[in-house]
């Protein structure tokens, strides 16, 4: 499933009806700074959501990681992994695991470490939770919370939905309507790939 999805969104890349706006001005495929992306579902004037595919870029292929960043709305994000592949989901908030004994067939790794790009002096603990491989696990941020996503590995990618901001950049047509529109990053240059590719041995 995960190659399937990947290679969607490289077709996407591929294709001039993909990479032209339409006729709402909006450009299906796109890229983010954690991967390539394809807006599967746009908003419109009666569904106020857009949905996308991100095939993740591989840290230890690019050297850089993605910054802490947060957004002005909720998101839902579904993440999926393959063979040898992981991600690394940070926030600088606790991050609530929910397991239901008898249905959850496994326990997340959780960690907590310094943030790497925290100004001189200042010590601001990140919380992270890994996503191991061939594992499908998903994920609420409520507005306004911080988040980082890293994949170690190839085989990686995220079905997210984005309500509430989506509609406002459509109504208002603005120019170049992006899938990250309302997006803060937390640090202005990316951080170095050892950074976030540390993480807990496996058993």
């Amino acid at each position: 499933m995960v190659t399937t999805l990947s290679d969607l969104v490289r077709a996407a890349h591929r294709a001039p009806g993909a990479t032209t706006a339409d006729r709402d001005g909006i450009i299906r495929a796109q890229t983010f700074e954690e991967g390539d992306v394809y807006l599967l579902e746009s908003p419109f004037d009666d569904y106020f959501a857009d949905r996308y595919i991100m095939d993740f870029y591989d840290v230890t292929d690019r050297g850089m990681c993605s910054r802490m960043h947060l957004h002005t709305g909720l998101r839902f994000v579904r993440m999926m992994t393959g063979k040898d592949t992981r991600i690394r989901v940070s926030s600088l908030s606790p991050i609530d695991v929910i397991a239901v004994e008898g249905v959850t067939p496994f326990a997340l790794e959780t960690f907590v470490d310094d943030l790497p790009d925290a100004p001189d002096s200042v010590e601001v603990r990140r919380y992270n939770v890994v996503v191991p491989e061939n594992s499908w696990i998903d994920m609420q941020i409520p507005r306004a919370v911080s988040h980082q996503f890293n994949a170690i590995g190839p085989h990686a990618v995220i079905d997210s939905v984005h309500p509430e901001e989506s509609i406002e950049t459509f109504r208002e047509r603005m120019s170049g309507y992006r899938m990250m529109a309302q997006t803060i990053f937390l640090a202005e240059d990316r951080p170095d790939a050892v950074t976030c590719m540390s993480m807990p041995d496996k058993e």
